[in-house]
């Protein structure tokens, strides 16, 4: 055997061994898929990946082929992606609205090969998930001009479905009507309260009326079905398009950085070790003084930071309160073990609803 023949058969045997461990890592990622797809986790994890790019890169010893391996390393990233893509293909997603609406415009940027359930409103979105009819619920949580979104939270409270995710959406709020409406034509403007409350300035220094719809791309399309040049809905580009509609104005809401934050939910807990920096507590304390500070304090004991602390008022118990908190820490990690122990003590009702990365996703 000549020196270029041994050389060859060293690249056979390499390949042989690369080719079984190809095999171990895709039936790795097989297994992720599915572990994704029981929580309504999208499959893309830009941070993720980076992460394992930087620390295989330590491992390549010789200097010079370490780029070539960033590459070698972020192509078979990819096909791993392509494959628990595939796999992932079919799950069914639930949103509140119609296409068009803004939570539509989320879930299909968290799962672009999903299957959608639009729905009537939060409640039947939720309902699918807890039913079964869908793996995962794409549901809005905060807005960052107009506040929490009240409703979602108390679904979260009351029922038994997961955050296994949240995801940021800049909104851009645009007011729509029948071709040839313009400002001086719309007397009264339709939209779901959240954007009708974020487009507010506007909306008084026009003097419009206003009136509350189910969602924005509901809206649209009853104007669209009106067909009167004195009625406008707000809502997305999208949505007038689809509606057959005009942009009357553009990016009509007060704060030019308005996001929505939505939570991805489902009925399984993302519980895998570290699975990420932020988590979201739900609990009720005792009616008695200190209560909610010694809770509070726990927290802050084992050294995580609230980012938000809110209070919502208890259904059907006057006056009777219950707080949810979204933390910033590692919460699977023994100190969280501890910390929630700890909270039981003083807690009437403790549930973690999710541990998460948090990312963002934009129009």
């Amino acid at each position: 055997m000549n020196e270029l023949d041994r050389l060859r058969a060293e690249i056979n045997e390499t390949d042989a061994e690369m080719a079984a461990l190809f095999e171990r890592r895709m039936n790795a990622a097989r297994d992720v898929a599915a572990y994704k797809k029981e929580r309504g986790l999208p499959v893309y994890d830009a941070e993720r990946e980076a992460k394992v790019v930087e620390r295989n890169l330590g491992l390549i010893r010789d200097p010079d082929l370490r780029g070539y391996y960033a590459d070698f390393i972020t192509h078979t990233m990819k096909v791993s992606r392509d494959y628990q893509n595939s796999i992932i293909s079919g799950v069914r997603v639930a949103y509140s609205g119609v296409e068009g609406a803004f939570a539509s415009i989320a879930a299909k940027k968290l799962f672009p090969k999903g299957r959608f359930l639009p729905c009537r409103d939060f409640e039947a979105a939720y309902g699918a998930v807890v039913s079964g009819d869908c793996e995962t619920a794409v549901l809005p949580i905060e807005n960052s001009y107009a506040g929490e979104v009240g409703a979602v939270i108390d679904l979260i409270f009351n029922g038994p479905l997961y955050i296994n995710d949240t995801y940021e959406l800049t909104v851009r709020q645009n007011l729509i009507g029948v071709p040839g409406a313009t400002e001086e034509t719309v007397k009264k403007v339709v939209s779901h309260p959240q954007a009708l409350s974020q487009c507010a300035e506007y909306i008084r220094a026009r003097g419009y009326e206003t009136e509350e719809y189910s969602n924005t791309a509901a809206a649209a399309k009853y104007v669209s079905e009106k067909a009167d040049p004195s009625l406008a809905a707000i809502g997305t580009v999208e949505a007038a398009e689809l509606y057959g509609l005009s942009v009357i104005s553009r990016s009509i809401n007060t704060g030019r950085d308005n996001t929505t934050r939505f939570a991805v939910l489902s009925r399984n807990k993302n519980d895998a070790e570290h699975t990420g920096d932020r988590f979201f507590l739900v609990f009720t304390v005792s009616n008695r003084a200190g209560a909610l500070a010694e809770a509070i304090n726990i927290i802050g004991k084992y050294g995580y930071n609230m980012s938000a602390l809110h209070s919502r008022p208890v259904k059907n118990l006057p006056w009777q309160y219950y707080f949810y908190i979204e933390g910033e820490g590692d919460v699977m990690s023994g100190n969280g073990t501890a910390m929630m122990k700890e909270l039981t003590h003083v807690c009437g009702m403790l549930r973690l609803i999710g541990s998460y990365k948090g990312g963002k996703c934009s129009v």
